[in-house]
């Protein structure tokens, strides 16, 4: 007979075994590997953050992430791999079998993190504070985009060996922030049809509570199937007047153009009811009760009553007007006894879809009521068609989120900023912005800004909603 302190051996060493084993299977859920060593999801994300991938520089953070999912049994195909043009795919098949593919769409670049002394630990520390991981890029655009790999990664395992109806790739693309001529651009022009694509997802909105005012516990995860398009523009204003600021003259440029501008910003921001803004408003009509569930769901015809609603958060404006913001102003002086002869403006507009961009620019030179500003712009992004709502991938993304999420429901919205997927929907390419994850707005107020930072929970099931949306694509009849 086995004596009792044999058998306790026995039992420890069986469990000693498999918590070792647990700890060194690459196919075991949540885990993957990096230079041979295994690391969670949130392990990751910090060792990615540490990375400086700031628009232009992205070479060594595209690196990292290309190793990672190659030794993790993806298929990397390179479309450029030079710092603002360093972009890639990784494919659980490989892109020469031209298998209609799922594209998850992410970013490598980050914006400058500012002033470095204003945070509260150092933006490319990536360290793991009480369940938070701090840094620059932490939401934007690297935390989505971990969660993005290590659900290709996820599906890799679990499909190994089998037939299947698509392929599912990440794609990783540089210079997103700055709209440079490499990234998405580039990868368009040249690997499309390589890429062969089905769908497109891409970064968009978390989930927020307080939306639906009769049930403020509850989750409202918007889907975006449609943007707001980017126009950057320049203004200037030349002035020529005596340089010595001891005798002020009548009129000079930065007087005039300080004078142009507030008459700008003092029109309040017109109202615009489209079939898309005005569907959103149906579906919170839909979701509240009561007087305010009325007026919602018959907008137009309450459009007294919900306007001055709609000015007072500026989200919502947003979603319903044409955006005009001041993001410089500058000239060429550094004294302050003399008087420059040119000033500059720097404007992020932001446009619904079908607005036309003449018209606007019409009515900007207008409001500004000054001969002399020239405008130019800078950027213009195209107006691309709007995504369906009825896909059998929409209604599998939906139905993972209100799987993975009780308590919540979903809405077809748009997005008052622009992203690169709306190259893909100029191309036919049906495409879907969202970010499953619940997450409160504090950290959304960090994006761009200080001490930007997410909670390190959410990324494990983000990560499980996108595999059970990818399991519904992959399993369906």
């Amino acid at each position: 007979m086995m004596q009792p302190r044999n058998l306790l051996l026995i039992i420890v060493l069986f469990v000693f075994t498999n918590i070792t084993r647990a700890f060194s299977d690459p196919n075991l859920d949540g885990i993957v590997y990096f230079e041979k060593k295994p690391y969670s999801i949130q392990e990751i994300l910090s060792k990615y953050i540490k990375i400086q991938s700031l628009s232009g520089s992205e070479s060594e953070a595209g690196k990292f992430i290309k190793t990672l999912c190659a030794e993790n049994g993806l298929f990397i195909t390179q479309m450029g791999d030079t710092d603002g043009n360093y972009n890639f795919s990784a494919s659980i098949l490989p892109l020469d079998k031209n298998i209609p593919n799922i594209i998850f769409l992410n970013h490598l670049d980050v914006v400058p993190a500012g002033d470095i002394t204003q945070w509260d630990y150092p933006p490319f520390s990536g360290e793991i504070i009480d369940s938070e991981i701090w840094g620059r890029g932490a939401w934007d655009n690297k935390g989505a985009a971990i969660m993005q790999i290590f659900t290709v990664i996820e599906i890799a395992k679990r499909y190994k060996n089998k037939p299947l109806k698509y392929n599912v790739s990440v794609l990783s693309v540089s210079c997103e922030e700055t709209a440079c001529a490499g990234g998405i651009k580039y990868v368009i022009d040249n690997f499309l049809e390589t890429l062969n694509p089905a769908v497109v997802i891409g970064e968009g909105p978390p989930a927020l509570k307080g939306i639906i005012e009769n049930k403020p516990d509850l989750s409202l995860f918007g889907i975006s199937v449609a943007q707001k398009r980017a126009l950057w523009l320049r203004l200037k204003l030349e002035l020529k007047t005596n340089g010595h600021s001891s005798v002020t003259p009548l009129t000079y440029a930065n007087k005039e153009m300080v004078i142009a501008l507030s008459k700008l910003f003092e029109k309040k921001p017109k109202i615009i009811f489209n079939d898309l803004n005005t569907d959103l408003l149906k579906q919170f009509g839909t979701l509240n009760k009561g007087f305010s569930g009325l007026f919602l769901k018959h907008p137009k015809l309450f459009k007294p009553l919900i306007t001055p609603k709609l000015r007072e958060d500026p989200l919502l404006l947003a979603l319903f007007s044409n955006t005009i913001t001041l993001t410089s102003l500058s000239d060429d002086n550094n004294r302050i006894n003399a008087i420059p002869n040119v000033v500059t403006a720097v404007l992020d507009c932001r446009l619904l879809p079908g607005e036309s961009t003449d018209k606007f620019l019409k009515i900007l030179q207008r409001s500004l009521n000054n001969k002399n500003i020239t405008i130019e712009i800078l950027n213009e992004m195209k107006d691309g068609p709007i995504s369906s709502n009825t896909t059998n991938f929409y209604k599998h993304l939906e139905s993972a989120i209100l799987t993975n999420y009780k308590r919540s429901k979903t809405a077809t919205v748009l997005l008052p900023n622009s992203n690169d997927i709306s190259l893909f929907r100029q191309h036919g390419v049906p495409g879907y912005s969202t970010i499953p994850v619940q997450i409160d707005r504090k950290y959304l107020e960090c994006i761009h800004n200080l001490n930007e930072r997410i909670p390190s929970g959410i990324l494990d099931k983000g990560r499980d909603t996108y595999v059970n949306f990818i399991e519904l694509c992959l399993d369906e009849t």
